[in-house]
């Protein structure tokens, strides 16, 4: 009877299992592509869909009724539990970035051009100014509400938006019986499983050349795993030339000032995606050594540096757990 149980049981998994189709879908979200691969039952479109507009109605700066937008704008509101687990990632990250990583650094994207206003004409003077309420320490949740220092105090969370939602994608598949998938939201990308042939997933490490458009996309590396979380954090698209000067979107929130290192490009893995692309952002704004640093010191992430040579070629750097990280993955 054992065995004709156990029989029973390898049949049904064996049907369960033939009944699963690979589907794709591929669009725009948050001002870049999404594409989302994966092995399910049913066709979950719709479901997806779902979920990237809460996503919207909870964090984007461009939604004027998102929980994000009317925080901003100081209305009395409830957190919810998108914008919670967002701000508890971002407070982890700033504190062990030393404030290198701050979702406060809003009024600074926006006077450089970079944010959801239109760009300032910026001066010492007003730099100072916006550094007076622009700091992590100045906000907190109580009771599911944002307590601010001061009402001039606005958050931006794109600086993990993108890994975030690469998450509850993940999320939403794993919860419909999906055991195989890729997830990729603007280049940060969540993988379990194996491809629609079986094989490991294969993922780009672009080479961080100029590239406003994102047409050339050419790549450094390629990494192959089962089980993933990476995101990439880079200032060779997003930027603009001023008096000769090139602005990166990548602000420090210490200085109010648009970073300039040898740093081009920063990898990170790690347990989630949104922990990731946070960290990816934070190296960005420390440098080289800095960030090597910092990453050295938290359990389970992974760096890929791409640095620019005194010479101006590129050159790579990792951390030794690099390898490790992506042969550890795997279920």
């Amino acid at each position: 009877m054992k065995h004709f149980n156990y029989l029973l049981v390898a049949l049904v998994a064996l049907t369960v299992s033939s009944c699963q189709h690979y589907y794709q879908h591929q669009g725009s979200v948050f001002g870049t592509y999404y594409n989302i691969q994966y092995k399910a039952s049913s066709n979950m479109e719709q479901q997806i869909k779902q979920c990237l507009q809460d996503f919207d109605n909870s964090l984007s700066m461009y939604n004027e009724q998102s929980v994000i937008s009317r925080i901003n704008n100081n209305e009395d509101l409830t957190t919810d539990t998108c914008f919670e687990r967002m701000f508890e990632t971002a407070q982890y990250v700033s504190e062990v970035s030393q404030g290198g990583f701050d979702i406060t650094v809003a009024p600074l994207v926006n006077a450089w051009g970079f944010g959801f206003k239109n760009k300032e004409n910026v001066t010492q003077e007003m730099i100072d100014s916006l550094l007076q309420f622009i700091g992590y320490q100045s906000v907190k949740i109580e009771n599911h509400q944002v307590v601010k220092s001061d009402p001039r105090t606005m958050m931006d969370a794109s600086a993990l938006a993108k890994g975030y939602a690469c998450d509850l994608i993940g999320e939403l598949l794993a919860e419909n019986g999906s055991k195989n998938f890729l997830v990729d939201i603007g280049g940060e990308v969540v993988v379990k499983g194996h491809n629609r042939n079986g094989k490991a997933w294969k993922i780009g490490i672009t080479k961080p050349i100029d590239d406003p458009t994102g047409d050339k996309q050419e790549l450094q590396d390629v990494v192959e795993t089962t089980s993933l979380c990476m995101a990439t954090s880079g200032n060779y698209r997003n930027y603009y030339f001023e008096d000769g000067v090139r602005r990166s979107h990548t602000i420090d929130p210490r200085t109010g000032y648009p970073v300039h290192h040898k740093l081009l490009s920063a990898t990170i893995i790690a347990p989630t995606c949104m922990k990731a692309d946070a960290l990816a952002t934070a190296c960005m704004v420390l440098g080289e050594y800095k960030a090597a640093v910092m990453i050295s010191q938290i359990r389970d992430v992974a760096y890929y540096f791409i640095l620019t040579d005194e010479d101006g070629s590129l050159k790579t750097q990792t951390s030794p757990n690099w390898e490790k990280m992506l042969l550890n993955l795997e279920d």
